[in-house]
């Protein structure tokens, strides 16, 4: 209507404006360009959630891509850690801006905005999720090919968060062999699909270790059922890392960057193009 003033409280009148559905999503910063935006989630806590994304940016930049990860995982923050990130972000009246690792994957976290990195942050959902948006509104990417969302476990605040107010791409959902995580993950895809988020793999973390006199795989926790459930799901790719001590011992030095070849091969598969 011409005369419309976009008051629908006090509008009878079913137009377009008041029948469309409602997008919740918030603009980028204008110093960012994006071309996809990942999600990486997980049912459930312990599964290697932040060790997979790591991996995951670690991999596109080796391709040669331009990488950043946005730390959606306000209470318990770790890539600035894994990728021996130290100091704190700078920001200007323009933006902030992220911290880059050696390998030039860009960061942003909350850890890099306190004082001391070993303050916790007792804050309640809706400021949490407040923080995530502005890792989007008011932080300056860049041009990137791949931002890369670490979302803490769950289907709570912040993954609905995000997956309103970014737009995100697909999800990569991070699992491990017991039949719990299982059940977990279909809900974690049950929840992309309710957001009509498409989900582009899922990784199963610490499947196997390898036998070092033979070579062949042993299951430690029982074989999953990660190839089962993506078939079900009709989920395209997948990709399964085993138990490996020398991980543990990279993100504990900052060094996640100097990753094995043969591991961020497998994890570039589920990379969309």
């Amino acid at each position: 209507m011409a005369d419309c003033t976009h008051d629908c409280s006090s509008c009878g009148e079913s137009c377009a404006e008041r029948t469309d559905p409602q997008s919740f999503l918030e603009r980028p910063h204008e110093g960012t360009r994006v071309k996809k935006v990942i999600g990486v989630v997980s049912g459930k806590g312990g599964v290697g959630k932040s060790l997979i994304t790591s991996l995951l940016a670690v991999a596109a930049a080796r391709e040669g891509k331009s990488v950043g990860i946005l730390d959606a995982d306000i209470t318990g923050p770790s890539i600035p850690k894994i990728f021996g990130v130290t100091g704190h972000a700078s920001g200007d009246e323009y933006a902030l801006y992220p911290a880059t690792s050696e390998s030039g994957v860009s960061v942003m976290s909350i850890n890099l905005l306190l004082e001391n990195t070993n303050d916790p942050v007792i804050w309640r959902g809706p400021v949490i999720a407040g923080a995530v948006k502005q890792f989007w509104t008011d932080v300056a990417w860049g041009e990137l090919d791949y931002l890369f969302v670490d979302m803490p476990p769950g289907t709570g605040d912040v993954p609905l968060t995000v997956f309103q107010s970014l737009p995100v791409d697909g999800i990569i959902i991070v699992t491990s062999p017991q039949e719990l995580v299982s059940m977990i993950v279909q809900k974690a895809v049950k929840m992309a699909e309710a957001m009509h988020i498409p989900v582009l793999g899922i990784v199963e973390n610490m499947s196997y270790i390898t036998c070092p006199d033979c070579g062949k795989p042993i299951y430690l926790f029982g074989k999953g059922r990660t190839e089962e459930v993506a078939a079900s799901f009709g989920i395209p790719k997948s990709a399964s890392l085993p138990v490996m001590p020398e991980l543990a011992h990279l993100c504990d030095m900052g060094c996640i960057d100097m990753a094995p070849k043969a591991v961020t091969a497998d994890l570039a598969k589920i990379l969309p193009e």
